[in-house]
């Protein structure tokens, strides 16, 4: 499976990410992202936001994580 880029999340419409989304980039299962966001979301490094049983994430914040500090 191909690896997604910043870029390619950047070029998606809407301003919220979801954990499949996010997943290939960072190198994790979604399910994973969606346990530690709902557990502990501090740990991640970047906002998320649980509506219900759905996990999201503001994409701005999230590209601005990767891009300064996050995960390589």
């Amino acid at each position: 499976m191909a690896r997604t880029t910043l870029e390619e999340l950047e070029a998606l419409p809407g301003e919220v990410l979801t954990c499949q989304q996010i997943a290939p980039v960072i190198g994790a299962n979604p399910d994973t992202i969606r346990g530690q966001a709902r557990e502990r979301p501090e740990l991640l490094g970047f906002p998320v936001i649980i509506c219900g049983s759905r996990v999201k994430i503001p994409k701005k914040p999230f590209l601005q994580f990767m891009r300064t500090g996050g995960v390589s």
